[in-house]
């Protein structure tokens, strides 16, 4: 029977209008006792008698899955819906895979997709993956013999090959310190990169804008809040209120907008430059290269922007009249303090990628595989709402790592802007503030901080989405 259902249902030439039989017939064939429902027995029993191989609890996973009325079965309705969608992301998954386009998977193919995704295997083992699915005996996988295996096997099937989640920087919280976006050939080749990257930077600048009074304060915190000068979140905003009004939250935003394009223009040419020379195989970039190249593309970016970080620094904290705008900022930074002053601060914030790149990467890996190990049902895409938890857990245990090392570079940046105070080296200041104030002055302004992130998460993503439409991406 096995022979009949393959010819019948795997066949390259089965179009759209046949699909609908296909389904009828496989679907009478499943259902053994005719009551219009296939159960998870009637599923179990007719895949072996059909020769079909699916992994243990695949049944139950896929009525799970396909269960719409929660029945605990599938009429025919839900059963063709489950069929056509894990068909759809199936063909997408083998489209992925298959690098050169030949409409075949070889074993090249698979461990490179795999070193992409920084997942390493041996050959041997591509091999057992391979013969796992290839029924010809050629050592390639086509099409129908991907299709054969796969369709009535859920994710758990399809986690040995398929771990891609692209954690986007999409997930703009106001820090720049993240791994940039990785981007498949396909999207350099067709341009898709640039439309990807114009719509983060409009998602990033419209979330920064919607949440810069919580920057401001955390900011405020940093240089201003003490014991002796202890600030809340009241009489923070009260401060500022009372100081320059309504549009004073909104002080340095210009700039922090601004800085937005060049640094992430500068960061992805990097990252893919600095992925060339670290990876120890042309076009193969192991997980620590790949956070290497990263980390080393965030520090030459801030390199290069770092003038604009200390700019938005001074913009933020001014009082009304010290700067007439932008560039009369600038022109008195460079009159009363020299060039120096541009890059004050400066040595923390390099330091300050390592553990916020390194931590953030570690644990959206750590939380994407526990949720594929534990929930992925009938697909490994999650959904928004996992990936968006995933990136925010992430992001903000990246914060909690790097936080002191921010609250440094911000007093070093804005300390020549008080007259008198004490101009001191980084050694020296955490000294002071572990002296005077503990570990705990290391974290002023966390909160607003913190308070900022799902707000700046959400924002982005929406923006993100409609920036996609409106340019032409597909989902």
């Amino acid at each position: 029977m096995y022979q009949v259902v393959r010819k019948l249902f795997f066949t390259d030439c089965r179009c759209a209008d046949n699909a609908s039989k296909v389904y009828e017939e496989l679907f009478a064939k499943l259902d053994a006792n005719k009551d219009g429902k296939v159960d998870v027995s009637e599923l179990k029993a007719g895949l072996d008698a059909m020769g079909i191989k699916a992994d243990k609890g695949a049944a139950q996973k896929i009525i799970s899955a396909g269960d719409r009325n929660k029945d605990e079965g599938l009429d025919f309705r839900e059963f063709s819906k489950y069929l056509k969608e894990h068909e759809k992301k199936l063909r997408l998954t083998f489209k992925s895979l298959d690098k050169n386009k030949d409409g075949r998977i070889d074993i090249t193919e698979i461990r490179q997709s795999l070193a992409d995704l920084g997942l390493e295997i041996s050959k041997e083992h591509a091999e057992k993956i391979l013969q796992s699915i290839d029924v010809d005996g050629t050592m390639t996988v086509d099409w129908n013999e991907w299709r054969e295996h796969f369709l009535f096997n859920p994710a758990t099937s399809l986690q040995e090959i398929v771990r891609y989640w692209k954690h986007t920087t999409v997930l703009d919280i106001g820090d720049s310190l993240t791994i940039p976006d990785e981007f498949t050939e396909e999207e350099k080749t067709t341009g898709l990169w640039w439309k990807q990257l114009t719509a983060g930077a409009v998602a990033g600048a419209v979330s920064r804008t919607g949440t810069a009074p919580l920057d401001r304060m955390k900011v405020f915190m940093q240089v201003h809040a003490s014991k002796t000068n202890k600030i809340s979140l009241v009489s923070g905003f009260k401060q500022m209120l009372k100081e320059g009004g309504v549009t004073s939250l909104w002080r340095g935003n210009g700039i922090n907008v601004m800085k937005i394009a060049p640094e992430t223009a500068i960061k992805f040419m990097a990252y893919e430059q600095y992925k060339k020379l670290l990876s120890s195989e042309p076009g193969k970039v192991r997980t620590h290269e790949r956070f290497m190249a990263g980390s080393l593309a965030g520090a030459t970016a801030q390199t290069a922007i770092y003038p604009m970080e200390v700019m938005k620094t001074r913009m933020t904290l001014r009082k009304t009249g010290q700067y007439s705008g932008m560039f009369d900022c600038a022109k008195k930074v460079l009159k009363n303090e020299g060039v120096k002053a541009f890059y004050k601060g400066y040595i923390p914030n390099i330091l300050g990628i390592i553990p916020y790149a390194g931590i953030d990467l570690a644990v959206y890996e750590s939380l994407k595989n526990f949720w594929l190990s534990h929930y992925a049902k009938d697909t490994a895409n999650p959904g928004v709402l996992v990936l968006l938890g995933c990136g925010t857990i992430s992001s903000t245990c990246g914060q909690l790592a790097s936080y002191p090392l921010a609250l440094i570079r911000t007093r070093m940046q804005a300390q020549a802007s008080f007259g008198g105070s004490e101009q001191l080296p980084m050694n020296l200041m955490v000294k002071k503030i572990m002296e005077k104030e503990g570990f705990f002055g290391l974290y002023r302004g966390i909160l607003p901080n913190f308070m900022k992130v799902i707000p700046a998460v959400s924002i982005s993503y929406v923006v993100y989405e409609y920036m996609r439409s409106g340019l032409g991406i597909q989902k």
